[in-house]
């Protein structure tokens, strides 16, 4: 796995589609329905993350 980015990325919308500034001059542009299916996910893995980070300082694991 590569190292993380922990900045969060600039996002904006242009001739019908959006699109992510990524790291490194890399774009990613999207159509806004896949943009906001990307949305949810990333959403919703991040708070796994968190809660799996939580509780893996708790001495527990996340079961998912």
């Amino acid at each position: 796995m590569t190292q993380p980015f922990a900045e969060p990325r600039d996002v904006f919308h242009e001739n019908g589609e959006v699109v992510i500034d990524g790291p490194n001059g890399g774009v990613i542009a999207m159509t806004p329905e896949a943009a906001l299916r990307t949305a949810g996910r990333l959403d919703e893995a991040a708070l796994d993350e968190l809660i799996a980070r939580a509780q893996r300082a708790e001495g527990r694991t996340i079961d998912r």
